[in-house]
């Protein structure tokens, strides 16, 4: 297994266009944050758009966080029931209307470069909250589907390809969505969102996956309740998921960067660009040795040592006055959440029956959501007090204890060994 040729899992062809569709749809949504940001900021800072009157920096800004928060009410509110839905009705189905909802609303997002400011930003804050409604049912929905389009002794292989996929979205999408802006304008960007997401459409549209197999005898809040409790009950999962939250909340410096580019590193605009894509470019290259080589052994040990060595490079970021030593510390950081982002999918995947994982899904969507917009409130709340640097050190060294303590407290995960036997490990911890 650990030395399968990187391409053999793309000989199922319901996978492959799976794949293609889960590349095309995150590069889109990509450009489409680009274009969003730049045109709401811009609008906001325009005195002919805003009636005479530019608004400053810090409200632009604020804005422009108003957008964020637009997109993870619904998901907060609704992934539950998304996950509900994933395990009740045709996910196939899911994803496909969620996929036609994104096409139409990229056209108002279209439609909106074309109109006055008081016309457009009350469009595109409707179009935030459309997108997190969609967003709310398609991580149940997608994660639900691809484990039964490849045999479950491929499942890591297929996460890896999955992970290798969407951080390479993460950078070219941007990448791609700022230069089409500098050359033509938003609704550029927008046109090509559009034709991305219709090709998603149709590669998943002609993948002949298996038929659905319902939930029988449960219904309603019930299943939500029930997912819940097979989550509290399995020890495995439950370490999975809460590591993950507790890491990424207390550690993630993202938030700081710009703090960090202007006024300790010294590096502008063009180097804060370039931190930012330091994290996706360490967590490709991992993704791409798990995609031709999947761990096979320790996996447990494996993501433990992730989360302390993802500790130990935040602390050299946060202390570091260097350019290049930043850089190669966050991307660092990528490559050890990889690791942990790889083994985590697996043994949530592999632990978790078919007809729970839609829930299951949600939960975990709904951690990693509430983590990065909390780590980033944290971030800005400790920055205030112990200073950015005291932050991110701070943050680092509650990544190591973190590893540590979860060692004792979740000791089924840390000893996981094989995905392949993690099935009868988890029943055993649940």
């Amino acid at each position: 297994m650990a030395n399968a040729p990187s391409l053999q899992v793309f000989r199922h062809r319901p996978y492959l266009h799976f794949w293609l569709m889960r590349v095309s749809i995150a590069a889109a949504r990509q450009m489409e944050a680009v274009a969003i940001g730049w045109q709401v900021y811009n609008v906001a800072r325009d005195p002919a758009a805003m009636g005479g009157l530019g608004w400053s920096i810090e409200e632009s800004a604020f804005l422009l966080g108003l957008v964020g928060l637009a997109q993870f009410l619904p998901v907060l509110l609704l992934s539950l029931l998304g996950g509900q839905a994933a395990d009740r009705l045709n996910r196939k189905m899911i994803l496909l209307i969620a996929i036609a909802v994104r096409v139409l609303v990229s056209f108002g997002l279209l439609a909106s470069v074309f109109l006055p400011a008081s016309y457009a930003l009350p469009i595109i804050f409707g179009v935030a909250v459309t997108l997190g409604c969609v967003n709310a049912f398609v991580p149940a929905a997608a994660n639900s589907l691809f484990p039964r389009l490849v045999p479950r002794k491929e499942l890591p292989t297929a996460i890896a390809w999955n992970s290798l996929g969407f951080q390479t979205a993460t950078i070219a999408g941007p990448a791609l969505g700022g230069l089409i802006y500098a050359a033509g304008n938003a609704q550029a960007v927008y046109v090509t969102a559009i034709v991305l997401a219709c090709f998603s459409f149709g590669a998943l549209f002609t993948a002949k996956t298996p038929p659905h197999e319902k939930v029988l005898n449960v219904r309603g809040w019930s299943m939500v309740f029930e997912g819940l409790g097979y989550i509290r009950r399995n020890k495995i999962v439950l370490g999975a998921i809460s590591l993950d939250l507790v890491v990424v909340f207390f550690a993630g410096a993202k938030a700081l960067l710009p703090v960090f580019a202007r006024d300790i590193l010294f590096v502008g605009s063009v180097g804060l660009g370039l931190l930012q894509a330091s994290v996706a470019v360490g967590a490709v290259m991992v993704a791409f040795i798990l995609a031709t080589r999947p761990l096979a052994r320790h996996v447990g040990p494996w993501m433990m040592w992730a989360v302390g060595i993802y500790g130990a490079a935040t602390l050299v970021f946060g202390l570091s006055d260097m350019f290049w030593l930043s850089f190669a510390a966050l991307a660092v950081t990528g490559a050890a959440d990889e690791i942990s982002v790889y083994v985590r999918a697996s043994l949530i995947q592999l632990a978790t029956p078919d007809e729970m994982k839609g829930r299951v899904s949600s939960v975990s969507f709904i951690f990693i959501s509430a983590s990065n917009e909390l780590g980033e409130f944290e971030s800005g709340v400790a920055a205030r007090f112990l200073g950015p640097v005291g932050a991110v050190v701070f943050g680092g060294c509650a990544a190591i204890a973190t590893a540590v303590l979860w060692t004792r407290l979740f000791p089924d995960l840390a000893r996981a060994d094989s995905f392949d036997g993690i099935e009868e490990q988890a029943v055993k911890a649940s």
